[in-house]
């Protein structure tokens, strides 16, 4: 397995998983806008970056991040949006090698933290990067204006 950035030839691919991640957060499993995501991260002003872990040609799964300013002081951060595992692909350490290449893409920014969400309602999520060392926050409430 290897973790490597998505390029525009994996538009088709980041699509079905995007659809995938709908369905697993309790919506119907439709693919993203191709177009969308071309624009969103191979256009003139990317959103974020996208890593895919693959096992040969097959993807196993997607982590989405950005960076974030300011961070602790007039640092930055990396802001881990999405982190998802394909079902056929749990339990293999494919998110804990996510989180470690991670680590390595915010240390060679000079990010002073990596910051992300979790859905309360998603224990194994919570065990799992708790089992990392990460602890809650608190003190913040998340806030949302839909467009």
């Amino acid at each position: 397995m290897r973790i490597s950035p998505a390029t525009e030839a994996d538009t088709v691919v980041i699509s079905e998983i995007l659809g995938e991640i709908e369905a697993y957060y309790g919506g119907e499993n439709v693919p993203g806008d191709p177009d969308q995501i071309r624009v969103a991260l191979f256009g003139d002003r990317p959103a974020a970056t996208v890593l895919l872990a693959r096992d040969g040609v097959e993807v196993l799964g997607l982590a989405s991040y950005t960076f974030l300013w300011p961070a602790a002081g007039a640092g930055t951060s990396l802001y881990l949006k999405e982190l998802y595992t394909r079902e056929t692909a749990r339990r293999r350490g494919i998110a804990r090698a996510f989180m470690a290449e991670l680590e390595a893409v915010a240390a060679a920014a000079g990010c002073s933290r990596i910051e992300w969400t979790a859905d309360s309602d998603n224990p194994s999520a919570l065990a799992f990067y708790e089992a990392l060392g990460a602890e809650p926050q608190n003190g913040k409430v998340f806030y949302r204006l839909e467009r």
